[in-house]
């Protein structure tokens, strides 16, 4: 990780976003960092939870033992089970048997669904995340996020889609939370074009963030380009004063 690219950013968002929360990112290993290493749990976790500590400051490392969720050992890479009944899960349920959480219409739609999702599988033992300023010289980031509101998301949307000829820089896919926020954004790094992410629309994350917070992810690649076009963007004219002036 370049520390010149660290600190550059640091005092741009802070220029221009009025030192708003900083982002965190996230990248795969086979070495064990020098972080805390979250514990099997010893029922259901969602890994939204954990990410709270890493928003604060904390760098978190799992592996698939740390994973609490079905969903989140398969949107993180360390699995392509799925559990039993999952089309009835994810629609109407099974009475008397299985409550349905009814994110799709009909079993039959969610296995249609599920022809359509990527295959991923994680590339190494670990994943690491760390919050922005927390990052030194031998991190390499995979995916940048961000946990923000609407008026710091229209800024990031709007520098993402800054030097691309096609409406769709940034997309939105039906997914769990943490699919948006590190299966999707992790598939554009080998695009010549990478798009960003817009997520946590998962009602089954939502509790885990605040009410008026969203994700926006993106690869490495394509955050070391929003940087180098801050200062020639939008963000330099009155029309993002306005809404900066707003900016908690």
């Amino acid at each position: 990780m370049d520390i010149n690219l660290r600190t550059k950013f640091i005092t741009l968002w802070a220029k221009y976003f009025n030192k708003s929360e900083l982002p965190i990112v996230f990248y795969y290993t086979d070495k064990m960092p020098d972080v805390a290493k979250v514990s099997p749990p010893s029922g259901h976790r969602c890994i939204m939870a954990d990410l709270s500590q890493v928003r604060a400051g904390t760098s978190l490392c799992f592996n698939s033992d740390s994973l609490g969720c079905f969903g989140g050992k398969r949107y993180l890479g360390y699995s392509s089970d799925i559990v039993p009944n999952f089309e009835y899960f994810l629609s109407y349920g099974i009475p008397g048997k299985l409550e349905g959480e009814r994110y799709r219409k009909t079993p039959e739609l969610v296995n249609r669904l599920m022809e359509n999702v990527p295959k991923f599988q994680a590339p190494s033992k670990y994943i690491v995340f760390k919050r922005w300023d927390m990052l030194d010289e031998s991190d390499e980031p995979d995916v940048v996020i961000f946990f923000a509101h609407p008026d710091i998301l229209s800024g990031l949307f709007t520098l993402a889609n800054f030097d691309v000829d096609n409406p769709n820089g940034v997309y939105c896919p039906f997914s769990a939370g943490c699919g948006t926020i590190v299966q999707f954004p992790y598939l554009e790094r080998d695009s010549d074009n990478p798009k960003a992410v817009v997520g946590m629309f998962d009602v089954s994350a939502r509790p885990y963030v605040s009410k008026n917070t969203l994700s926006f992810s993106v690869t490495m690649k394509k955050f070391v380009t929003m940087i180098d076009n801050m200062e020639e963007s939008f963000l330099i004219t009155h029309s993002w004063d306005k809404v900066q002036k707003r900016i908690d």
